[in-house]
């Protein structure tokens, strides 16, 4: 039966294609679904033999710990730089944005609260 590798919800199509070459080079064997058309399902990658799934979840750590650091290691390199989006360069960038985000949030919060606090007294 075939096991889910990698959920394609909000992944980079760098890393999906990264992924589909890894497997490759491992000589896992896998298919890929598509995303629905109205968003339900966002695609995956699959592998297609359940008894590859130790061999492939071995080399998808080790790829995913390597992302992970060369991630955190474009950030500091950006926020050292003065480059990286920080929420007071959003604020300075974007206020108004920022404001009627911060607002609405408020707005959702008070209203969750608001049986609470009538129940309360």
């Amino acid at each position: 039966m075939a096991k889910l590798l990698l959920n394609l919800r909000n992944v980079p199509d760098d890393e999906a294609d990264e992924v589909r070459a890894l497997m490759r080079e491992h000589l896992v064997p896998i298919y890929e679904t598509r995303p629905s058309n109205w968003g339900i399902s966002a695609g995956g990658i699959w592998l297609s033999d359940d008894a590859d799934y130790p061999r492939a979840k071995a080399a998808m750590d080790a790829y995913q710990a390597q992302r992970g650091a060369l991630a955190r290691a474009q950030r500091q390199d950006a926020l050292a730089a003065g480059t990286a989006e920080t929420f007071g360069a959003l604020l300075r960038k974007r206020p108004l944005f920022v404001i009627t985000t911060l607002i609405g949030m408020l707005v959702v919060a008070s209203l969750v609260l608001l049986p609470f606090l009538l129940l309360r007294g």
